[in-house]
């Protein structure tokens, strides 16, 4: 696996371990739905996700991470602007 690649596989594993510590252990739908904060730091994670997962696909179409289209797709669906 070439150095690129780890990077980015790091990027993902940084932003789901900040997912974890964003929500806490009690995680209650209701409590993130009225924290604007606390969306966006986890819509944010996501956007790195879903960037770093089209970062590696185009490296390496092959690799072998479950759903990598539909990561992609939230990514681009959370960082559409909302018009309103």
């Amino acid at each position: 696996m070439r150095l690129e690649e780890k990077k980015l596989l790091l990027d993902i594993q940084v932003a789901i371990n900040s997912i974890y510590d964003y929500l806490g252990e009690t995680r209650d739908y209701s409590v993130f739905q009225k924290r604007k904060m606390l969306r966006r730091a986890v819509e944010r994670e996501l956007e790195i996700i879903g960037e770093a997962t089209n970062k590696l696909l185009k490296i390496n179409p092959d690799i072998p991470i479950s759903e990598a289209r539909r990561i992609v797709n939230l990514r681009n669906w959370v960082s559409m602007p909302m018009i309103q």
